[in-house]
């Protein structure tokens, strides 16, 4: 599990609205220690980290500790921010790289979640039906079995819509790269799915919302 940080709250409340600041702006107020400033970055980008890390590891509870701990991160390395206006690019590098090392935890603790009972990823409405939850938890159950870094690159490309330039800028490697680990991911999850025909169509993009 991520680990859990006393000082980075799940929950701030902006005292003064400060929504027509530029990312910029929120970047500078940070750096000098503005509370309205740390206040306003989460309220901007807590709803991004937490779908994608609900999306990347199917559990809501799992989700706001990975955002917990990346938004720690976030308020402690502000100061390195080199470019204020690239904020919101700086706060998907510090998420992509807390989900990485909870991928990686994962895998050396063997996780199989088929039946965890979790709040899983909705790739559609908000509500959904007892076989498509269970679709889900055996999809996520597959995703285990990727790679971190393919993994990753499939949830950014296909569950949140990135370009394969903003993955690969975001995870810091090259946009071949990129390809390889989706066409990678993809062939697997194919192969995998096609051997199950009760996941048969679950790859088709119209599933995806």
């Amino acid at each position: 599990m991520a680990t859990h940080h006393p000082h980075a709250p799940l929950s701030l409340v902006v005292t003064q609205d400060r929504r027509a600041a530029s990312d910029g702006d929120v970047a500078r107020g940070m750096v000098v220690g503005d509370e309205w400033a740390i206040a306003e970055t989460w309220r901007r980008f807590a709803p991004m980290v937490l779908r994608m890390a609900k999306r990347t590891l199917g559990s809501q509870s799992e989700a706001e500790d990975v955002a917990q701990e990346v938004f720690y991160g976030v308020f402690r390395k502000a100061k390195l921010l080199r470019e204020p206006d690239s904020l919101r690019s700086f706060v998907y590098a510090c998420a992509i790289r807390a989900l990485k090392t909870e991928l990686r935890r994962r895998k050396l603790r063997a996780w199989l979640r088929f039946d965890k009972p979790e709040v899983l990823a909705c790739l559609g409405s908000r509500t959904m039906d007892v076989e498509s939850r269970d679709l889900l938890r055996k999809f996520h159950g597959l995703l285990e079995r990727l790679t971190a870094r393919d993994r990753l690159v499939f949830v950014l490309r296909r569950m949140e819509s990135m370009t394969v330039e903003e993955i690969a800028a975001s995870m810091e490697i090259s946009e071949s790269t990129v390809k390889r680990s989706m066409a990678h991911a993809s062939s697997r999850l194919s192969h995998w799915i096609n051997a199950d025909p009760g996941l048969a169509g679950l790859l088709d993009g119209e599933r995806w919302g």
